[in-house]
């Protein structure tokens, strides 16, 4: 169930880097970032509420601790979002992209903590690995042509710890209740978080907008259907794996802009996708250290 679990947080990913590449198009006509992440949000909130209507009574809980868990995921995913815009503002999307991958670095060290995981070289080689990729791809090495104040760093660590909140929310929310409820909630705080801090005027005015449908399929792809088969595959994959294994989304994107926006992928930024690529495979290969432990000690008892 593990290759299980991998395998959909991957798909998870590459529906989130085609969605940033819808973004990137609603943006170049003019609309507000802030504005397209509640209406990502929204969406995806209706998918949910209707999937957890079509079974209320198995799906209804009243456990405080699914509303506490599930309340904090949608935080983290507000957070980063807005966390995220925040630092192109003050920087640049190459430095914000790279600030906000920071996430395995938060959710190792957390897992690490609350000894839910085991360090070993292979999980720090692969974080490293990933992040050299990520810097290679998206140019954040070109220091001539970046510039970002603490605020832009601050902003940027702000948003990689919001993504690792919204993985240990997810996590622990998916282990209580049912992913219709898990969802349903997280989105409803997230675009309570999200209606506080819109332009409500731009908001309405999408409804009767040509683009409305750029919206739809934006939610529907970039949440409705991506959180789905990302909180079922997260049940199954540890919050650092999930963490590292999701960062095919700066790839995805990547490609999308390049097949789709015509933005053009150099010699380096190839390299840096393989990079990230390569690991992703490796660690979605390697056992972990839980199940190899788990096993030892089930072939211990056996014997």
């Amino acid at each position: 169930m593990r290759s299980v679990g991998i395998s959909l947080v991957i798909l998870a990913a590459i529906c989130w880097g085609v969605s940033g590449g819808i973004a990137d198009i609603l943006m170049s006509k003019g609309w507000d970032p802030i504005v397209i992440s509640l209406f990502r949000g929204a969406v995806g909130f209706g998918c949910f509420f209707v999937w957890f209507l079509l079974r209320f009574r198995q799906n209804w809980t009243s456990s405080p601790r699914l509303y506490i868990w599930s309340s904090l995921a949608g935080l983290g995913v507000a957070g980063n979002f807005t966390f995220y815009f925040f630092t192109i503002q003050a920087s640049s999307v190459a430095v914000a992209s790279t600030l906000m991958y920071t996430a395995p670095v938060f959710v190792l060290v957390i897992s690490f903590l609350l000894r839910i995981e085991r360090p070993s070289w292979l999980k720090w080689g692969c974080i490293s690995g990933v992040l050299i990729g990520i810097i290679m791809l998206t140019r954040a090495y070109n220091t001539d042509s970046l510039s970002v104040g603490l605020l832009g760093v601050a902003s940027g660590l702000a948003a990689g710890l919001s993504y690792a909140l919204f993985i240990f929310g997810f996590k622990n929310a998916s282990s209580i209740g049912k992913p219709q409820t898990t969802l349903t909630i997280a989105f409803f705080s997230f675009c309570l978080i999200l209606l506080l801090i819109a332009d409500m005027d731009e908001a309405a005015s999408v409804m009767t907008s040509n683009d409305i449908g750029w919206f739809l399929i934006l939610g529907v792809l970039g949440a409705g259907i991506s959180f789905m088969i990302y909180v079922i595959g997260i049940q199954w994959t540890a919050p650092t794996t999930a963490s590292m294994v999701a960062m095919v989304e700066p790839v995805t994107a990547s490609l999308f802009g390049f097949l789709l926006i015509g933005d053009h992928l150099t010699i380096i930024q190839l390299l840096g996708m393989a990079i990230i690529l390569v690991t992703v495979i490796v660690l979605s290969v390697k056992p972990s250290s839980a199940s190899i432990t788990s096993t030892d000690k089930r072939e211990e008892k056996a014997g």
